[in-house]
């Protein structure tokens, strides 16, 4: 049976749906899913079935949100309603340790991912987000967390950044070039908005002239030490970012390129939390949280005096180590699926879907560059794409597989670079589903019984199928 409850609150931004299908939600969830829809002015119609959605996609064109935890039940319907409505606008709810189902519903080309519980202001924000792809338009940048947190790794990082919201301490968040930092520092931000809720202020040390940071930062010149204030505060003008950033919270890239000077007051303005107000010469206190982007290397920096100690200290009381994409394989699929759907809307085409194959081969591969070589692999792809589905060639077409966990070795026939190519790939799926078969050969793409052949003829690494006849049939009552 459908129900419907109508939004609290004034009415919806222009452009965006009033209420959304819900397909699948355990009936123990919804009290609580619909006090958070409503919280955002989304109302809820209830569906368990392609018929009931179906009848609900004649009469008006909206959203459908489906809870994945069901597995194959939600699937079926789908399937049925995707033939029916091929441009339906799908939004898949998944439970974090179930990063198998994120990628079924990437393969249910849903527009995006996001794990349970959610935070109703990011459904809002993929709302918003396809409706600007729609039209053609770029999406307004993004407040809330757009973190993919289905492996352990993420979801580990996840926890640790609820635990610096609670304090106003500085935070390194440390990790190689394209792991996101500026995404953590905004997932920090939104955690701590209901104690903080000032602005998010960025910015790039590098991008301005050494004597020209400090005045940006603090909008004055400093004053020289006898002529401070009797207390020793620095002074901000309101004209200065770090004035802008009084209430929220403060992201500072490239810190080693901030000149010594700029560091010291900086490390004073942090140390002391209080400020002189230029224009008045009101005491004003600088309540910020100052998050910084570095990499592993910044130690050294510290030891070699191109960070002072003093400004490290106020800095690092917190530290968020990011992980390398290799690391959090199980965020692949829906994190690819982001850029596919990014690519696509900057590119004006219409909007492309994986196959299984070729996820299987995006999450295998080593990523050197993170996240940010993903993204660009993808505007690759969709640059030189015709058809609407990309399949596993049409990722090979664009990635070396000279180094990481999938390797061809140089020389030799075709046939024989094929056949290595297939024993390294198919080892490097085993391992990512720990030697079990059912849900490898479901990766791959293929029937158990071929995979267990491929397995002989290949001479595929025995430590990759390690127990997998013994998981086999764990995993086919997983699967059910």
């Amino acid at each position: 049976m459908m129900t419907s409850r109508s939004p609290s609150g004034g009415p919806p931004e222009r452009g965006r749906p009033s209420s959304v299908l819900y397909l699948g939600c355990p009936p123990a969830a919804r009290v609580d899913i619909e006090r958070q829809l409503a919280a955002v002015r989304l109302a809820v119609v209830w569906v368990d079935s392609s018929l009931q959605a179906g009848a609900e996609l004649q009469r008006r064109d909206l959203p459908v949100f489906a809870d994945f935890a069901r597995g194959a039940a939600v699937l079926e319907p789908l399937r049925e309603l995707r033939v029916k409505y091929p441009s339906m606008l799908l939004v898949g709810i998944v439970d974090a340790g179930r990063p198998d189902l994120a990628t079924e519903a990437v393969l249910a080309a849903a527009a995006d991912v996001v794990t349970v519980p959610f935070d109703a202001r990011r459904l809002v924000h993929i709302l918003d987000r396809e409706r600007a792809y729609a039209a053609g338009e770029r999406p307004a940048e993004a407040e809330v967390d757009e973190l993919y947190a289905l492996s352990p790794a993420m979801r580990e990082l996840r926890s640790h950044i609820a635990a610096a919201a609670l304090s106003r301490a500085g935070v390194l968040i440390c990790g190689d070039s394209g792991t996101g930092r500026q995404i953590v520092a905004r997932a920090l931000h939104a955690a701590a908005r209901p104690q903080r809720p000032g602005s998010f202020v960025s910015i790039d040390c590098a991008a301005f002239d050494p004597d020209a940071l400090g005045t940006h930062l603090f909008g004055v010149a400093p004053r020289a030490e006898e002529h401070l204030p009797a207390r020793g505060l620095e002074r901000l003008s309101q004209t200065g970012r770090l004035h802008e950033a009084v209430g929220g919270s403060l992201y500072l890239r490239n810190i080693l390129e901030a000149p010594t000077r700029v560091q010291r007051r900086l490390a004073r303005l942090l140390r002391d939390r209080e400020a002189v107000l230029a224009e008045t010469g009101e005491i004003i206190a600088f309540d910020v949280r100052c998050m910084v982007a570095a990499d592993h290397q910044i130690e050294s920096a510290v030891r070699d005096g191109s960070v002072q100690e003093e400004l490290y200290r106020r800095i690092s009381v917190a530290r968020l180590d990011l992980p390398a994409l290799r690391h959090r394989r199980e965020d692949i699929p829906a994190l690819a699926n982001y850029f596919l759907r990014r690519a696509c809307a900057a590119q004006k085409v219409t909007q492309k879907v994986f196959s299984r194959s070729a996820l299987a081969l995006l999450s295998a591969l080593p990523w050197t560059g993170n996240a940010a070589e993903l993204s660009t692999l993808m505007h690759t792809i969709v640059a030189g794409l015709t058809t609407r589905g990309i399949g596993v060639e049409d990722v090979l077409a664009h990635v070396r597989l000279d180094s990481g966990s999938v390797m061809v070795a140089r020389g030799g026939t075709l046939r024989q670079a094929r056949a290595q190519f297939e024993q390294q790939y198919i080892a490097s799926i085993l391992q990512q589903h720990r030697g079990r078969i059912t849900q490898a050969a479901k990766a791959l793409g293929i029937q158990r019984t071929n995979l267990y052949r491929k397995i002989r003829t290949l001479r595929v690494s025995s430590s990759s199928s390690s127990s997998s006849s013994s998981s086999s049939s764990s995993s086919s009552s997983q699967a059910r």
